[in-house]
């Protein structure tokens, strides 16, 4: 009959040791009031923390941290991309930030949320949704 083969699936969750690497890596910037860049989609979350120029300090997203496929865009992974750049901010001394958010997925609320639970303050919340005014152009009529 043979050995019995066991097959470990991956993107289960989040990944601890990709979280912790995300924390390690300690930024020499200090910065007190910051904006912080939510994108999103349907299929991921992606935010970003930049001072008050936009100089980009501190990236994440539901997909760095290891979720995969569907769970990547749920609000559960939006929350943990919210609580990794709460932390992080916090230790390069953030005290208040803006949010900017952009798209309608799933996670839009849940990174803000999570964000403002780790102590930061949060100034004001603006939606930057891209929305077009006429579309593309439609195609031409169909020739039989």
């Amino acid at each position: 009959m043979g050995k019995k083969r066991i097959v470990k699936k991956r993107g289960r969750g989040l990944d601890q040791g990709r979280k912790e690497r995300a924390l390690s890596k300690a930024t020499k910037r200090h910065i007190e009031k910051g904006i912080l860049h939510v994108e999103a989609t349907f299929n991921n979350t992606k935010a970003v923390l930049t001072d008050e120029k936009g100089n980009a300090i501190i990236s994440s997203s539901a997909g760095s941290l290891g979720f995969s496929g569907a769970r990547k865009s749920t609000p559960y992974a939006a929350a943990k991309v919210g609580e990794l750049l709460g932390e992080k901010g916090l230790t390069i001394g953030l005290k208040e930030a803006a949010v900017v958010i952009r798209g309608v997925g799933a996670g839009r609320e849940s990174v803000v949320r999570a964000f403002a639970g780790k102590g930061v303050q949060i100034r004001s919340i603006k939606d930057a949704t891209p929305v077009p005014h006429n579309g593309p152009r439609p195609p031409k009529p169909r020739r039989v």
